[in-house]
């Protein structure tokens, strides 16, 4: 006859739900711009405050014009990031210049705010090498296509920041699909056993690529994950840009601390396809979907809290997209004026000193540009 089981000592489901249920999502405005949560109200400016929207609105406006200068073949590759202003801007803003950002290759707009002159970010898209050279001083890595790869580089960078005593973080950036590869957990557990100063962002925009977030793990949170490696996280509001600020504000002051790396979660959403190159999200996002998320639009809901304060009017705004439009056509037309890649400038760039067979191709290259 089987012997009876013996009852668990503990109930290792309810430790599970427990832990889950307590990442609650931070916010602080909610869809009509009002404030749900004044204890946690950042310090801000009403100068900085009107700054952050005037980026916003820029960087939506940079995000059309990149669709259509792409559609026209004047762009190569290009990831829209309509709708993840908040989680992207925001996030950047609670940073200082002496920070070092490690974008994924959405991340456009976080390097150029920190830096990269436009028509570099414009030269990136189009493969040229000379959108991978940000000026001294600008704190930033090209972006990275390799999904994930960013999280292991940060936990080095951080650590090197660590190392030479400097009061600065390395923050960087994926996506829900980013979250499922080896290297999102082997970056933030590095940092971690070394209380590297990192502040890792996870995007969840709902969708990598085609792949519905609930495809992506059992975790009921993307969050929860940083208490394997024994970090804090929080998940938040990506469409609030002031939760967006608070959060990433307070790892800043942590990391610089000596406190080691956070993980944060921004729940957003992005309106555009994945990328440029031929993604059709209506093959896997419903229209019920999309108009649920605009109705949470971060440009609409901060305008709304800004014109409640007397912040920001339409006149505001029409000048910021002027701007914008402007910058933009100067900076596409002085990519333009860059000398067109070559084969050499590609083998010359490789190496400080060429081996013996690409010595051979350089020789063969150089005589066939001359003619």
């Amino acid at each position: 006859m089987a012997s009876k089981s013996k009852k668990a000592q503990f109930d290792a489901v309810k430790t599970l739900e427990q832990i889950e249920d307590k990442f609650e999502m931070f916010q602080i405005l909610n869809e009509e711009g009002e404030v749900v949560n004044e204890d946690a109200m950042p310090e801000i400016s009403d100068e900085d405050l009107q700054e952050l929207m005037r980026r916003m609105v820029y960087t939506r406006i940079l995000d059309q014009r990149s669709i259509s200068l792409n559609r026209q073949g004047r762009l190569g590759f290009y990831a829209p990031t309509a709708g993840q202003e908040a989680s992207q801007i925001a996030s950047h803003f609670a940073l200082e210049k002496e920070d070092w950002i490690l974008p994924g290759y959405r991340d456009v707009p976080q390097i150029v705010w920190h830096g990269l002159p436009l028509y570099q970010a414009f030269l990136f898209s189009r493969g040229h090498f000379k959108g991978n050279q940000p000026p001294e001083g600008v704190n930033v890595l090209s972006p990275q296509i390799i999904i994930g790869a960013q999280y292991i580089q940060t936990a080095g960078v951080a650590l090197g920041l660590k190392k030479r005593g400097k009061k600065a973080v390395a923050i960087t950036y994926t996506g829900d699909g980013g979250s499922s590869q080896g290297d999102f957990y082997e970056g933030i557990n590095f940092a971690g056993s070394y209380s590297a100063p990192a502040i890792f962002v996870v995007q969840n925009n709902q969708f990598a690529i085609s792949t519905p977030r609930d495809k992506q793990t059992a975790g009921k949170t993307i969050a929860q994950k940083a208490v394997a490696a024994g970090i804090p996280g929080i998940l938040v509001d990506g469409m609030d840009p002031l939760a967006v600020y608070a959060a990433t504000r307070e790892a800043r002051e942590r990391a610089v601390n000596g406190e080691g790396p956070s993980l944060i979660e921004t729940m957003c959403y992005r309106y555009g396809p994945h990328t440029m190159a031929g993604d059709d999200p209506t093959r896997y996002r419903t229209s019920e979907m999309d108009t649920d998320w605009e109705k949470k639009d971060p440009l609409v809901r901060f305008r709304k809290f800004l014109e409640a304060k007397g912040l920001w009017s339409e006149e505001k705004e029409n000048e910021v997209i002027e701007e914008a439009k402007e910058d933009i056509k100067q900076a596409i037309k002085k990519a333009d004026g860059e000398p067109k890649q070559k084969v050499t400038d590609f083998i010359n760039n490789m190496f400080e000193e060429l081996p013996y067979n690409l010595k051979e191709q350089l020789e063969i290259y150089t005589e066939k540009e001359s003619k």
